[in-house]
């Protein structure tokens, strides 16, 4: 796998496709295809054509209506020079190669139709347990993730790895992963620390994880 986040993307060895305009925004060459976030267009130049994908499917359909997880996304055909973008939120790129990333719905911001995509539940998750599901993404071609702020790239392989649900962007499919609780009695007291239960990660890969929980709810007034 190679990425913007690990330093070794060299675009000229690599098909045509993503780029970043800047630390911001995504440029997408086409004619291909490619698969965003809906509402992630900025800007385009040239000729294209954008049509609501939603799930990609009854099953996935189900599991998005079930688990809350999966972007909602569109298709776009056409010529020229497309620009996605996400609340200014950094993107980072990663070229699969013939491997798999696994990606909080929401982070997911754009990638090659030709790379085949399915919710799956975190091991040891009831379908009560939010944030606990998750998109993985496999086979050869770009993918786009957004971070809320400089995230920080973590090797699960030094020792055991833990992150908040909603902070973990994305990681590898090879690790190892499961649910951590750390739930003491104060906590039913009202005197918990917030922090009862995490993702643990094990294995050979990493985790990237972002310096936010995700954008805040705006209570209306």
């Amino acid at each position: 796998m190679r990425s913007s986040i690990f330093g070794n993307l060299d675009a000229q060895q690599l098909p045509a496709g993503f780029a970043l305009e800047n630390g911001k925004m995504l440029r997408v060459q086409l004619p291909h295809e490619v698969l965003a976030k809906q509402g992630s267009m900025v800007a385009f130049q040239g000729q294209m054509d954008f049509d609501y994908e939603g799930s990609g499917g009854i099953g996935k359909l189900f599991k998005k209506a079930v688990t809350g997880e999966g972007a909602s996304l569109m298709r776009v055909r056409g010529e020229g020079l497309l620009y996605l973008a996400d609340n200014a939120d950094d993107i980072h790129l990663f070229f699969l190669e013939n491997e798999g990333l696994t990606v909080n719905g929401r982070n997911l911001l754009a990638f090659q139709p030709q790379l085949t995509w399915d919710i799956q539940r975190v091991q040891g998750a009831g379908v009560a347990a939010g944030g606990l599901f998750n998109t993985t993404v496999t086979g050869t071609g770009w993918v786009a993730v957004t971070t809320h702020g400089t995230p920080v790239l973590l090797d699960a392989a030094r020792m055991p790895t833990y992150a908040d649900g909603q902070s973990a962007v994305c990681w590898s499919t090879a690790l190892q992963v499961g649910v951590n609780r750390t739930m003491k009695v104060g906590a039913l007291i009202g005197r918990g620390s917030g922090e009862a239960m995490q993702l643990a990660f094990r294995g050979q890969g990493f985790v990237l994880v972002q310096a936010s929980e995700g954008a805040p709810v705006v209570s209306a007034s």
